[in-house]
């Protein structure tokens, strides 16, 4: 079994890696393929032609592709990520480090409302399945997958902090709680459709199960009967699937962080695709692909310690 498992996590990881080198050559490529000129964007159109020559020397942008994709190897090895053509003194790692971690509150924040109003709308819908409860949830369900969230983040802004004045505008103290409630509402309002729908599917099943069957013959309570036994059960795959959807979450921040100008990884990605900053956008997109990857390694690593029907498959 030792041996199995061991085999399991190799090939797992080496799966991960080669992810991991897929996504990093996709992304070098497709950068490279936004039209533009980096040098316009950081000299402007008047720069003399010798400046113009000097800065994309200094920048490597006159070397040959395939030495541009090997320099930005490298920078993945030694950690840095290459350097800001906007500030050539920082490492893109240094640059990101700084913003993760507002991205990851958000992101945490955010699923944290998702799950907050997934379960008891799946439970509301699943309990009175066919019914009018069940029409109305996963009507807002639907509503939360069809809204984008570069409507619904300026719709929340212009009703809560604008008409009510009850939470802070754009551009306030980010660090303050109450600035993360509509950031996180409208990143988490995507997610709450998901797992909503997966609540519901998962008590569903559970709820036709024949100890529920028995539990309502010896005339346990509605409420009782819903959270105390079948929600139990039905939370494991309802978790996957919010575990899962982590990378979503951070790529959801990205149009978000902008709307309210909060700082972060998008608001970082987003300035440096403006400013055609190559190598930061390069670092933004790999280091949520890295986390997406990471999450669902995490996930299958644990499905295989927990069942063993998944190493031998």
């Amino acid at each position: 079994m030792a041996d199995g498992m061991a085999r399991y996590l190799a090939l797992r990881f080496l799966r991960a890696v080669a992810t991991v080198f897929g996504v990093c050559t996709l992304v070098f490529l497709l950068v490279h393929l936004i039209p533009g000129d980096p040098i316009d964007a950081i000299l402007g159109d008047q720069a003399a032609p010798e400046d113009r020559v000097a800065l994309r020397k200094s920048l490597h942008l006159d070397e040959p592709l395939a030495t541009q994709y090997l320099r930005f190897g490298g920078s993945l090895l030694d950690g840095s990520l290459g350097h800001s053509y906007r500030a050539s003194e920082r490492t893109v790692s240094s640059l990101m480090a700084e913003v993760l971690p507002h991205t990851a509150v958000l992101a945490l924040a955010s699923l944290l409302v998702a799950f907050a109003l997934a379960i008891p709308l799946g439970a509301l819908a699943a309990y009175h399945r066919g019914r009018a409860w069940d029409r109305s949830a996963s009507g807002l369900a639907m509503l939360g997958l069809a809204i984008p969230n570069i409507w619904l983040g300026p719709l929340l802004v212009l009703f809560f902090g604008v008409r009510l004045q009850l939470l802070p505008l754009p551009g306030d103290d980010p660090t303050r709680a109450s600035a993360l409630v509509l950031p996180a509402f409208t990143v988490g309002t995507a997610l709450m459709a998901i797992l909503t729908r997966q609540t519901r599917a998962a008590l569903i099943e559970v709820l036709g199960q024949p100890y529920i069957l028995a539990a309502r013959a010896r005339g346990v309570g509605a409420p009782a009967l819903l959270f105390d036994h079948a929600l139990r059960n039905a939370l494991l795959p309802v978790m996957t699937v919010g575990a899962a959807q982590l990378g979503a979450l951070l790529s959801g921040t990205v149009i978000t962080e902008k709307i309210f100008e909060r700082p972060g990884l998008g608001t970082l990605f987003l300035d440096a695709f403006f400013a055609r900053d190559i190598p930061v956008v390069q670092g933004c997109v790999l280091v949520i692909a890295v986390i997406y990857v990471a999450v669902n390694l995490l996930l299958d690593l644990l499905y295989a310690a927990a069942d063993p029907r998944v190493r031998l498959r």
